[in-house]
């Protein structure tokens, strides 16, 4: 089976419909939010790599992990003279409630692991505000989630029902497709031929006094 961009791991825990429409529609649409990001990421991959006193700065370093079933791109690694390896993943905006960003990071750090045969403990998520590193320590719990959001994203994958869409205002005011998704449409086609026929019936008021 052919591995799955581990940026869909962020996409499936900010929202599976949205998750389901990149990756199994193909569908995708840019908006401020988006494009800030994008911006972020090239210039972060694009940047050469370079050597600091102790320590070895690579951007955008590909990376594979057969047991999880992703591939990515680091946005940076640095590779310390201690032997201590760190990913740097780099996000518009600020922290999160949610804990997608660390996923996608985490992700990240265990596909290196397997790629190196190393051990990465934590790696850092650098934020456009406030403008500096917040630590992510990749513990037991942290991995136990990327594994459990990995076999997720394969199950929503593998359906071909799209997931229901769910309006929650702060997701999808920020979501680049909700055009596409319509989350307000909450009514199934059932309930909208329902309503057609009633519309239908009320023009007609002596079909509605007919008896059986």
């Amino acid at each position: 089976m052919d591995t799955i961009p581990i940026s869909a791991l962020q996409h499936l825990l900010y929202c599976e419909r949205q998750c389901a429409l990149i990756h199994v529609e193909r569908e995708w649409t840019e908006n401020r939010f988006t494009a800030e990001g994008r911006a972020m990421h090239d210039r972060a991959h694009d940047g050469p790599d370079e050597s600091r006193p102790g320590v070895r700065i690579t951007r955008g370093l590909p990376v594979r992990g057969e047991e999880l079933g992703l591939h990515g791109m680091c946005d940076v690694v640095e590779f310390h003279r201690n032997g201590r390896i760190v990913v740097v993943e780099y996000k518009r905006g600020k922290p999160k409630a949610h804990r997608a960003d660390e996923v996608q990071l985490a992700a990240q750090a265990m596909c290196l692991e397997e790629t190196l045969r190393t051990n990465v403990p934590e790696g850092f998520l650098f934020y456009g505000q406030p403008r500096r590193r917040t630590t992510v320590e990749i513990d037991k719990e942290l991995r136990d989630l990327v594994r459990e959001s990995a076999r997720r994203l394969q199950q929503v994958l593998n359906n071909p029902q799209i997931p229901q869409a769910i309006y929650e205002k702060r997701k999808c005011g920020a979501c680049s497709l909700s055009d596409i998704c319509q989350p307000r449409a909450t009514r199934s086609v059932t309930s909208w031929l329902v309503s057609q026929l009633d519309d239908s019936l009320s023009e007609f008021p002596e079909v509605q006094n007919v008896s059986p």
